[in-house]
């Protein structure tokens, strides 16, 4: 099946000298989480981006008094937004694409939705990218966990046919790419639902059911060191769920390789590591392609290295008492 598209006709809608600053006024009427990235580029210029994405006039008029060129950034989740990324090639097509006429991420959705018998999904709100790319906009069926996803990577949509939802951004109209494009809407329709059958493509699988502990949490220990290992599985459990897009992985190694130090000690079982390290993650499944074999494999080289080092615990400074 060969399916060729054209751009998305339409009235292109660009207002005169508008300002990062407006543009991400107008976002958040639009009803849009926003925080401001770096100039000219898509990379969040705070930290914490998605937790502190804001629908707050005063917040944002505090960001963008103080740096007036920042671009604005949505952060999907909060937002209750799953977007399509389509690019164009840049490049050589792959040939299994090309054989089908595909020359750009929109063409991939085309032939998919047509695969699907249902009409390619063009009635919504597109906004033109800088580099002859496209994002439309859809609200996100309540309830759903939907994956965001990268190109044909794993149960990715297709070749330049990524997602953005939970955990994910895009750049907001009015924004400047790093070659002076602006981001543009160019149909400024009402945001449709996401179709069925795009849910039903980015739904994840379930995850496995939760391995039983059997080995105990902690052995017979003094009750100081028993606290002390509680408290750091709390709070490595902690980091691990609450990650951001591009640091899970790095977070949970991190986390394994901390309370390998504590199994090396012999203060914690590798059985139980992995049992809470594994319930912490078990939010990111499915997102960015996070599968749940990078989720054991990670956990499982993180307790590796960590138990070649033994925590040292130090002891309390002995004061008397009065």
């Amino acid at each position: 099946m060969t399916v060729t598209t054209t751009p998305v006709p339409g009235s292109l809608y660009l207002p005169q000298s508008q300002t990062r600053h407006d543009a991400a006024l107008e976002a958040i009427h639009r009803g849009w989480r926003v925080f401001p990235q770096a100039p000219r580029s898509k990379r969040p210029a705070i930290s914490r981006w998605e937790q502190r994405a804001t629908l707050d006039p005063d917040t944002v008029n505090r960001w963008w008094s103080r740096f007036p060129d920042s671009n604005v950034g949505i952060a999907c989740g909060p937002s209750g937004l799953l977007v399509l990324d389509l690019d164009a090639a840049h490049g050589p097509v792959p040939t299994a694409w090309a054989s089908l006429g595909v020359r750009h991420g929109r063409d991939v959705i085309a032939l998919l939705a047509a695969r699907a018998r249902e009409p390619d999904p063009v009635d919504t709100l597109i906004v033109a990218t800088s580099r002859d790319g496209e994002h439309r906009y859809f609200r996100r069926p309540s309830g759903t966990t939907l994956r965001s996803t990268i190109s044909d990577r794993g149960r990715g949509l297709g070749w330049r046919a990524d997602t953005r939802g939970p955990g994910a951004a895009v750049t907001a109209p009015g924004s400047i790419g790093r070659n002076g494009i602006p981001y543009t809407i160019v149909r400024d329709l009402p945001i449709a639902d996401l179709p069925g059958w795009l849910v039903t493509a980015l739904t994840p699988p379930p995850p496995p059911p939760p391995r039983p502990l059997h080995a105990p949490v902690l052995p017979g220990t003094s009750r100081r060191v028993v606290a002390y290992v509680n408290a750091a599985v709390s709070a490595e459990s902690r980091n691990v769920a609450t990650a951001e897009q591009g640091q899970r992985h790095t977070t949970l190694y991190a986390a394994a390789a901390a309370l390998g130090e504590l199994l090396a000690n012999g203060w914690i079982t590798e059985p139980a590591i992995t049992h809470h390290l594994t319930e912490a993650a078990r939010r990111h499944l499915g997102v960015d392609d996070f599968t749940w074999n990078e989720l054991t494999t990670t956990i499982r080289d993180g307790i590796a290295k960590g138990r070649r080092t033994r925590r040292v615990l130090r002891e309390r400074p002995f004061t008397t008492r009065r």
